[in-house]
């Protein structure tokens, strides 16, 4: 009896034993997955700048379990860090190796992941004329593809879409977009344009839009306000191209309809991307506040309809189903890289009076000859005794004369003047001439065709219309401030200025990430990139093949970035 109940005794003491083995074994058991799984969440943030490797053995080392941590595992790209560790300590045990268990092994592991599901990138990027100067555009182009590279070589496929925006006096917008916004029709009265390029001898149309001061003051474009076109004309040089074979629209017009000139819209294909960069050429004028506004506006949630309607057109992924996403969206990164190598110049537009409608320009196709109407003929310009009738002035060099008509659409006297012999020598020789009028009715070839606003300055520069058409009749000083200055205006540097700095700020708001580089920049241009770049330390000021280390330091940035909203 004594015999067991020491029997007895002893088993209730192991047993015992046993529950305090595994009670000390669970208590740093736990310890040790508490500190790991501590450990690799705080590695795992992607705000965290430290090694992620070197704070997981730092939190071990604080809770003096060093030895117990067996390996640190991780895997991290642009948008996304995964930290993975494993731990492991032997624990002696005082009770169950009288059972035979000398030991028990406690085994933790821990994964944490944070990742951001879409980063959205704008380039905006400077090609005005200036970018043609000391090698600027090639180097551009070097820098701006291995930043396509770097970003989609650290990045999980359909992650990263990147936009871009050519900027120079405006920004020019593909069809496909463009049918989504609610402009101003300037457009539809451009006959001749619309007829050349039917028959493939011109591009199309240009679309842009000239944006008002309120405009900047939102980082949205809207789809239902009605937006101003810009129109088909250049404001820098004197050019005619109307009497060209096949006709030949202005050379430089502040809209370039071109496919090089237009933006591009979220994309993932890095041999598009770096094809779009190949072709991007110099010349205009310098709008960093336009190429900026749409700069932001491709990242906008305003522009998800436009996306999805790109996506179901095949021009954009799939992938990129819900962009761009919310501001307030946690898992979303929204970067703009701005450049410039200039500052903000004088921004063209045509002022409203010669928007609309049909000019008083008349022009003969045919007989490559402009008219211009007058009005009502009260004073008899041209002579005919008839008064109040329509009145015309055919400015051409071999006419320069008033008519009651459009040349084409009539007839009109011509006077040659000769000499003819009246008396003659023996030897047969003149003896007198008389001087001799002859006056006939020419029939006038071709046909005149009124011409519209829309059309007068898509082929013929507004400087070539002053002294080309109404020069002639009114004078050089007279025709130039009545039909080149008070035909356009313009939006000046300052105000272009403040409006770079608003819609900076409205970005910056919405905790856009915005980097801004100054390629061999002046004074001026620098000052509105520092103001606008998120920090000092989001500007970055280069030159030369400097250019490839701004944008390579900003690929890496962006990879160490997450929005805090």
């Amino acid at each position: 009896m004594v015999i067991f109940a020491v029997y007895i005794f002893l088993m209730m003491l192991i047993v015992g034993g046993i529950g305090i083995d595994i009670m000390r074994f669970e208590r740093d058991r736990t310890r040790v997955q508490y500190t790991l799984d501590r450990a690799v969440l705080a590695a795992a943030d992607l705000d965290q700048q430290l090694d992620p490797s070197a704070v997981v053995r730092d939190y071990f080392a604080k809770a003096n379990l060093s030895g117990y941590l067996s390996s640190v595992s991780v895997q991290e790209g642009l948008g996304f860090r995964t930290v993975s560790g494993s731990a492991e300590t032997t624990f002696n045990t005082q009770f169950m190796h009288m059972a035979g268990v000398d030991t028990l092994t406690a085994r933790a592991a821990s994964t944490a992941e944070e990742r951001i599901d879409g980063v959205e990138i704008s380039l905006v990027l400077d090609v005005s004329g200036s970018m043609n100067s000391n090698n600027r555009l090639p180097n551009l182009k070097v820098a701006a593809k291995d930043f396509v590279d770097e970003m989609f070589d650290n990045s999980e496929e359909g992650k990263v879409s990147i936009s871009i925006v050519p900027y120079a006096t405006q920004v020019s917008v593909p069809e496909t977009v463009w049918a989504h916004f609610n402009t101003s029709t300037e457009r539809d009265d451009a006959t001749i344009v619309q007829r050349e390029a039917a028959s493939n001898t011109i591009e199309g149309f240009p679309r842009c839009i000239n944006f008002q001061a309120g405009d900047f003051q939102t980082t949205a474009v809207s789809l239902t306000q009605r937006y101003q076109a810009t129109m088909f004309f250049d404001p820098f040089y004197d050019y005619e191209g109307r009497d060209r074979d096949p006709m030949r629209r202005v050379q430089l017009p502040v809209c370039d309809p071109t496919p090089s000139r237009e933006l591009m819209v979220l994309q993932e294909d890095r041999t598009a991307l770096k094809s779009f960069i190949d072709n991007m050429w110099g010349g205009g004028n310098t709008s960093i506040d336009v190429g900026m506004k749409w700069g932001v506006a491709l990242i906008d949630p305003t522009m998800r309809p436009v996306v999805s309607a790109l996506i179901g057109s095949g021009d954009v992924s799939n992938d990129f189903t819900g962009r761009p996403l919310n501001y307030e969206d946690d898992s979303a990164l929204k970067v703009i890289v701005l450049m410039t190598d200039g500052e903000n110049t004088s921004q063209y537009f045509v002022r409203d009076q010669y928007r609309f409608g049909m000019s008083n320009v008349w022009w003969n196709e045919q007989e490559e000859e402009y008219s211009v109407y007058l009005g009502l003929d009260v004073w008899d310009e041209d002579n005919d005794g008839n008064y109040n009738e329509p009145l015309f002035y055919w400015p051409g060099d071999r006419f320069r004369k008033y008519a009651d008509h459009a040349y084409g659409e009539g007839t009109y006297e011509e006077t040659n003047y000769s000499y003819e012999c009246t008396s003659y020598r023996r030897n047969g020789s003149c003896r007198r001439y008389n001087y001799v009028a002859t006056t006939v009715t020419v029939d006038e070839p071709g046909h005149a065709e009124e011409v519209s606003y829309a059309d007068l300055w898509a082929f013929t520069t507004i400087e070539r219309v002053a002294r080309g058409i109404y020069a002639p009749f009114m004078g050089t000083n007279d025709a130039l401030n009545d039909w080149y200055y008070a035909v356009r205006d313009y939006v000046n540097a300052n105000t272009k200025n403040y409006r770079t700095s608003q819609i900076c700020d409205q970005a910056k708001a919405q905790n856009v990430i915005v980097f801004t580089i100054g390629f061999e920049a002046p004074y001026n241009g620098r000052t509105v990139l520092q103001d606008c770049a998120s920090s000092p330390a989001h500007f970055f000021d280069v030159n030369g093949l400097e250019i490839a280390d701004a944008f390579s330091a900003i690929a890496s940035s962006i990879r160490q970035l997450r929005l805090t909203q």
